[in-house]
């Protein structure tokens, strides 16, 4: 073949040496505008599993760029005047320039042409070429040129950074530097990747940038500025920029691409061309590198250049969808740090271990066990005020919330049952209710249980408006508290405009077939076009309303409840105050969040009122409408959080959606607990994280990161009641209690667990 390769980065340059390894007598040529030795970056990260595919793709220019590399084991992180260090990461470094001489001279061994100082306009310049390969950078000509077929979408993201390098070593650790300035905080990223050099990276929000006056500086004075920043860091030497080819400032905003199709005729894309991962993941390289190993083994393996094409694109695809929704989580945590920075410095820097969701809680014990025993020791510290001489997983911690403690951070979240009849708890209740409770689980919550027979969901549901639904709950809460150490809580509700329905297993959300009663709502809205439309609320309304409430939390209290959650979520009557969806009102309970917020605080105090002092009060709410600006948005969840905290509120559980049939949610592992965690860390007070939460590393990389303070887990308890315990036995902590009659069986599953996995699974 004849083959251009436009563009003599790593993707162009490491792609012809591959071609060329495969088949010698291909006719490669790399053309590149700048000069052999020029270089606009300082150092490139390289994991060892990408060593691993270069070493066997060409040992030769492998040995070539491992004898150049900067090696380092440990993350350092400075905050707040401390320095906490882990180790175990396994990093290496090599310079831009150098790694891209190492390449150069391998491809002059392999007999490729490289064209250097050679402007490339377009693709049609290499018509007589059997392949083109663009790989000419994030601001691809080439690309450009084909926009309609490739369909980029190009992404700029919100903070400021410059690349900087320096002389002072930091060749003990990848070193990351917090440092807060007057106008908002100013962070650096920094590693050796020869003897001498070492990049070092300064990042910050464009609020920060344009406050410390960046924007009117140029480049020496920006250089001059950082040092000032940093100087304790750098130990008396400079920084030094290689960005003179930018005009005008070197400052930039990171561009996420992603192109919909990567060839076209016999152009493909490759690099950055086609897709780029934020710098704080260090994957560029890698990306690139490895997909032109894959190209070129699929142009030698399939029968077409297409069906080389197709291959290629599929199976590249996947591992860069992967590495940008890692990267999206590690750049979207370093655009909101700020939120983080008033953690304690052993968890904020567990949070940033853990900021890309590819390093989890047991995923560091490999790297440094040392290290995060420590860290769990810090965490049971400040939940129980004195340092334990053994660490345990931050699942397994108590939780103290007024008068109640938790033994542990694991809730069984609030699941409809619809078995219940006129309202009464039963015997399916007492033992789905129990069992999870003998099941490990720190809190059991109710489901929705309804205040008045008009605001129960269906006619399966729960309530707690009469002396026998009373008595049938308390049957449930002596149990658990005679044979388990779990507390429980209730859930109370209205279900506003989404009540008067047919049960789960019918249709959801259906009204039913005979029977229906009428609905009341802040407004005339109906849930959904099949709905009947609720009435809009009178004030008499409202205060029948909140003294229901009332009554209910009184018989809470008398059936011995420890904790009561009040439902503000998910389109049900308190949920239709709050989100514009559904409040159409133009009084004082309508309009403004503030306005709307009215009603619902109105009710929490007077439920606040009557519950005992030392019990916590929750609130479910739902942090988001999914439908963009015209409903409930993450930051309109952080002020209803505060205005809930202002109230006394002990705990904010955060889910999201369910209130429009128009939401267009975005599902995924843990896909709510962004949300829990903003609200959290924003408006500084405890929440609950719910939403596809099912694995025990999922709970104590959550609890560890402070990103909530208990997990909610719904269907994963409905397939295991006792989902608590075997956690315990999967992790290995043996101070779980089990119930005295289970106790032969608790110490076979911890023997059968400690001879492997197959012995648990019977696969032996």
């Amino acid at each position: 073949m004849k083959v251009a390769c436009l563009g003599g980065g790593p993707a162009g340059l490491y792609f012809a040496i591959s071609m060329k390894l495969r088949d010698p007598s291909h006719e490669i040529v790399v053309v590149e505008r700048n000069r052999p030795y020029d270089t606009f970056g300082w150092g490139v990260v390289l994991s060892d599993e990408t060593l691993g595919h270069l070493e066997k793709n060409d040992r030769r220019s492998a040995e070539m760029i491992r004898d150049a590399f900067a090696y380092w084991d440990d993350i350092a992180v400075h905050h707040r005047g401390q320095v906490v260090r882990s180790g175990g990461h396994g990093f290496c470094g090599i310079g831009r320039r150098k790694l891209l001489n190492v390449l150069q001279d391998r491809c002059v061994e392999l007999g490729i042409e490289l064209r250097f100082e050679t402007e490339i306009n377009g693709a049609e310049e290499f018509a007589g070429y059997d392949l083109v390969v663009a790989c000419d950078g994030i601001n691809s000509r080439i690309r450009s040129q084909y926009a309609d077929v490739f369909k980029p979408d190009i992404e700029q993201r919100a903070n400021k950074y410059i690349w900087l390098g320096t002389h002072q070593k930091f060749d003990d650790a990848f070193t990351f530097i917090f440092e807060e300035t007057e106008h908002g905080w100013v962070w650096v990223h920094a590693y050796q990747f020869d003897p001498e050099t070492a990049t070092f990276i300064v990042e910050c929000s464009e609020a920060t940038w344009r406050g410390l006056g960046f924007d009117q500086m140029d480049g020496p004075q920006t250089i001059a500025a950082c040092e000032k920043l940093f100087a304790k860091y750098l130990g008396g030497h400079s920084l030094m920029s290689n960005a003179r080819h930018l005009r005008g400032s070197a400052w930039l905003n990171f561009q996420r691409v992603l192109c919909e199709k990567w060839s076209h005729g016999n152009v493909v894309l490759m690099g950055d061309a086609a897709a780029t991962a934020h710098f704080s993941i260090g994957s560029g390289s890698k990306l690139a590198v490895e997909s032109a190993i894959a190209l070129a083994d699929y142009l030698h393996s399939e029968p077409t250049l297409q069906a080389a094409f197709d291959r290629y694109e599929a199976d590249r695809r996947v591992e860069v969808l992967k590495l940008q929704s890692a990267a999206r989580n590690s750049t979207e945590w370093f655009e909101d740090v700020e939120r983080y920075l008033h953690l304690d410095p052993v968890q904020f820097t567990y949070s940033l271990l853990t900021r890309s969701q590819r390093v989890s809680h047991e995923n560091l014990r490999l790297r440094d066990a040392a290290w995060l025993e420590g860290a769990e020791k810090w965490f049971e510290q400040q939940a129980t005020g004195t340092v334990p001489a053994t660490a345990r997983p931050p699942m397994f911690t108590p939780l103290t919330l007024r008068g109640v403690t938790l033994p542990n951070r694991i809730v069984v979240s609030p699941m409809a049952q619809y078995s219940a009849t006129d309202g009464l708890p039963g015997d399916w209740h007492f033992v789905h209710y129990t069992s999870r409770a003998l099941g490990g689980a720190g809190l059991v919550t109710t489901e929705m249980t309804c205040i008045s027979a008009d605001a129960r969901i269906t006619p399966g549901c729960t309530g707690l408006y009469s002396d026998a639904q009373e008595a049938g709950w308390a049957r449930i809460v002596d149990f658990i508290h005679a044979e388990t150490p779990a507390k429980i809580a209730i859930q109370l509700g209205h279900a506003g405009p989404k009540g008067s329905t047919q049960l789960g297993w019918e249709t959801m959300d259906a009204p039913l077939a005979e029977g229906n009663w009428g609905l009341i709502a802040p407004s005339a809205v109906a849930w959904s076009d099949g709905n009947q439309t609720p009435r809009a609320m009178t004030r008499n309304d409202m205060d029948r309303v909140r003294d229901d409430f009332v009554a209910a939390a009184r018989r809470a209290a008398r059936a011995g409840f420890d904790v009561l959650e009040l439902h503000y979520a998910h389109g049900y009557l308190m949920s239709a105050f709050i989100t514009p969806l559904t409040n159409r009102r133009e009084d004082e309970y309508g309009g403004s969040l503030e306005n709307r917020m009215r009603f619902p605080l109105e009710v929490y105090h007077a439920v606040r009122a009557v519950w005992p002092d030392d019990r916590p009060v929750s609130v479910r709410i739902s942090a988001s409408d999914w439908v963009g600006d015209d409903g409930i948005r993450p930051e309109d969840a952080v002020q209803i959080a505060a205005m809930l905290k202002e109230a006394g509120v002990d705990i904010v559980d955060v889910s999201a959606g369910q209130t429009s049939t128009k939401a267009r949610p975005v599902y995924g592992r843990m896909f709510q607990t962004p949300f829990a965690d903003r609200v959290r860390n924003e408006a500084r007070v405890a929440t609950m994280a719910v939403g596809n939460i099912f694995e025990p590393d999922h709970l104590n990389s959550i609890l560890m990161a402070g990103r909530a303070d208990l997990c909610c887990l719904a269907r994963p308890h409905l397939a295991d009641p006792y989902w608590g315990l075997h956690a315990a036995v999967k992790l290995g902590y043996e101070a779980m209690p089990w119930p005295k009659q289970y106790r032969s069986g608790r110490d076979q599953a911890y023997r059968l667990a400690a001879r492997g996995p197959e012995q648990m699974t019977g696969k032996v």
